[in-house]
């Protein structure tokens, strides 16, 4: 038999999770986001893969992310750059139109999180 203590726990924890949850922003494939890039343009979105190639100084860079179904540029100007063959899990807005060290970028994800 639950405890009505244990029933208002469950019922908060659960609760807590959802809005945890509903805040986080929905990982994106690489491929969605080339498809049709302004439709995610000025959003925040999620994505995950392997580090393929990445340049950088003083603390800012760009990196670009595989995950299976396409490519993407990553702007960090926080975080550092991750070395190559690295599996990370990027969150930022997407933006077009990009230099960085000389190269344009036609659309760029810039970080404003980061998992490893």
């Amino acid at each position: 038999m639950l405890t009505t203590r244990t029933r208002v726990l469950s019922a908060v924890l659960i609760g807590l999770c959802t809005l945890l949850l509903a805040g986080c922003p929905q990982r994106t494939t690489i491929a969605n986001i080339n498809r049709d890039p302004g439709r995610y343009s000025n959003k925040e979105v999620t994505i995950a893969g392997q580090v393929v190639s990445s340049f950088g100084a003083l603390g800012s860079g760009v990196f670009e992310v595989d995950d299976g179904t396409g490519r993407m540029w990553v702007y960090s100007q926080s975080y550092g750059v991750p070395g190559n063959g690295s599996r990370v899990g990027v969150t930022g807005r997407i933006g077009q139109g990009f230099n960085f060290g000389g190269r344009s970028f036609a659309t760029i994800l810039r970080e404003t999180q980061r998992r490893h």
